[in-house]
């Protein structure tokens, strides 16, 4: 599994012209998954997600996570992840999860992620073109991939 995680001051989707998920203060994750991904990568990912300290303090040095200043993520699911471009110039999405591996995976990390964060979590859509409106506060962007852990 693999996450794109940007601290946002405000994250919508946008589908088919209207507004499906908006949030304020917290973090659009951009996720996706892999057919060997399992419970183990949601869980290890998830808990990077909830204690990533990437916002301010008081003394603005980030030191606190998303759960500590209460703030909202929202999560869309982006296959081109897992693009690979070694050869020629158009990508490969051969090691993207299909959509039904993909999509189990993708409710299971919602739901758990909700659970952990403590409110529930805004989504996208799967399997539907959206358009990703956000302003990156920082800008702060952190990729993170459950098959490359660093100790």
């Amino acid at each position: 599994m693999r996450v794109v995680i940007q601290r946002v001051s405000e994250a919508s989707v946008t589908i088919n012209g209207n507004i499906k998920s908006s949030i304020k203060h917290g973090l659009l994750v951009l996720a996706g998954f892999e057919g060997i991904d399992n419970q183990d990568d949601l869980d290890w990912i998830i808990k990077k997600i909830i204690q990533l300290r990437i916002f301010n303090d008081d003394q603005g040095i980030m030191n606190l996570s998303v759960k500590d200043i209460e703030g909202e993520i929202l999560v869309v699911s982006q296959f081109t992840l897992h693009a690979k471009t070694k050869k020629g110039n158009r990508p490969s999405y051969i090691n993207a999860a299909p959509p039904q591996v993909a999509i189990p995976l993708y409710n299971q990390f919602v739901e758990t992620l909700s659970q952990n964060l403590e409110k529930p979590v805004l989504t996208g859509e799967f399997g539907a073109h959206m358009v990703v409106n956000l302003i990156n506060d920082g800008p702060v962007t952190i990729i993170i991939d459950s098959k490359n852990k660093e100790l």
